[in-house]
């Protein structure tokens, strides 16, 4: 199972290789990989003697899993170097100057060779691996030494590798890890029932994060200066199948007292340039607003900037959240954290939040303009929108402290 694993594996690198002569984000994984040897024997020599915590996450969204994780570590044990790593560009480039690590690099290729070098290389004391991602001969590498190895708020499914009969090489790494973090019940039951039975449900550690970010949330003096007094619709991580309800419903059915600011999830210029050719109603992009005489004669604000959407949700009634007309939905967390009810596309069951929130009423899943338009009538009406508003703050009241349990089992080994 593993030389097919490995075979699959070298089998991606070579396909992404080819792909980066056609795709700029393949072209991204391909480039920051290569002489990694080289540049992270650089890197490492700054290390010094103090003890290393290697923290890898997948992208970005399991970057704010991990950062909460890093941030508290730091701040206890603040001799204590971090080394961060990414798999996919699209967390890299965002987070390659993060201030709370102190080395920031591509993961290699996962093969047995690469990750014995880059063990060698780091040499770190404490692995953390994030949610679901998880590079067996890397993680084999890590264990034949002995190292700590963690996983932050991990999540499990029935049908996941580990679970099937043909898996049980996957298995035995998933029992070699020190303490499984994970962040329901239901992943503890797997876990437990294929006999891995070191695993605590502590929580998703977003929630700390995204309680942390509400309440430091920067004010823009531009997007203040656009709300005016209107209340506002904040449409967050849209892509052209999200867009394809939400820009006729904003044409159709959006009241004059009321404005939108959008945040599609790629700001290509094409995709800007679609999203305001679908529009009727005046739009402007945040790069223009300080040229703009007056911000307040917009009705729709396009985000064409990456890394404010999180804060933006301060100036929501309520939110509708991409990808679940897609692949899957986007970050619930962030806009509940600031008491919005959110809506979303009919592809939410994967994620425990959501159907947290359409169960108890703080969150509506909405097929098409119609039922769009129906639920903003609904959540229009001051009663309605309180009771949806309350049932979105509990769920983060209710579930912070994920960090502080990770600290517990990983502090000790530093």
């Amino acid at each position: 199972m593993m030389g097919m694993y490995t075979a699959a594996v070298r089998a991606y690198g070579w396909a992404l290789w080819l792909a980066a002569f056609f795709h700029p984000k393949a072209r991204q994984w391909s480039d920051g990989r290569k002489g990694w040897k080289t540049k992270h024997r650089q890197l490492s020599s700054a290390k010094g003697q103090a003890p290393l915590l290697w923290v890898h996450c997948a992208s970005l969204g399991e970057f704010e899993q991990g950062r909460p994780v890093i941030e508290a570590v730091r701040q206890q044990k603040p001799g204590t170097k971090v080394l961060l790593t990414f798999f996919s560009p699209s967390g890299y480039e965002l987070r390659k100057s993060y201030g709370g690590a102190d080395f920031v690099v591509y993961l290699p290729l996962d093969t047995p060779a690469n990750a014995r070098e880059f063990l060698d290389i780091w040499a770190p004391d404490v692995v953390v691996f994030v949610k679901y991602e998880f590079w067996f001969n890397l993680l084999k590498e890590v264990q034949r030494r002995g190292l700590p190895l963690f996983l932050v708020s991990g999540l499990f499914r029935s049908g996941q590798v580990f679970f099937r009969p043909y898996g049980k090489k996957m298995l035995r790494v998933l029992q070699g890890f020190s303490h499984l973090m994970v962040q329901a019940e239901a992943s503890a039951v797997l876990l437990r029932g294929a006999g891995v039975e070191q695993v605590t449900v502590a929580g998703d550690t977003r929630v700390d994060r995204v309680a942390a970010i509400a309440q430091q949330a920067p004010v823009f003096p531009l997007v203040e200066a656009f709300a005016g007094k209107s209340a506002i619709l904040v449409a967050g991580s849209t892509w052209p199948e999200d867009e394809a309800v939400l820009l006729p419903f904003i044409n159709a059915h959006l009241p004059a007292h009321w404005k939108v600011i959008i945040a599609p999830h790629e700001i290509e210029a094409a995709k800007l340039m679609a999203i305001e050719a679908a529009l009727d109603v005046s739009c402007a992009r945040y790069s223009e607003l300080e040229k703009r005489q007056s911000a307040k004669e917009a009705q729709v604000l396009l985000i064409d900037n990456i890394g404010m959407l999180s804060a933006l949700y301060r100036y929501g009634r309520f939110a509708f959240i991409g990808g679940g007309f897609k692949t899957g939905l986007h970050n619930t967390l962030e806009p509940i954290a600031f008491g919005l009810p959110v809506v979303f596309g009919p592809k939410y069951g994967k994620f425990e939040e959501a159907r947290y929130l359409v169960a108890k009423g703080g969150g509506a899943v909405v097929e098409d303009v119609h039922r769009l338009s129906q639920q903003f009538k609904t959540w229009e009406d001051g009663q309605a929108w309180q009771a949806a508003s309350a049932h979105a703050k509990a769920y983060i009241e209710e579930r912070q402290g994920a960090t502080a349990i990770a600290l517990k089992f990983i502090l000790p080994c530093l």
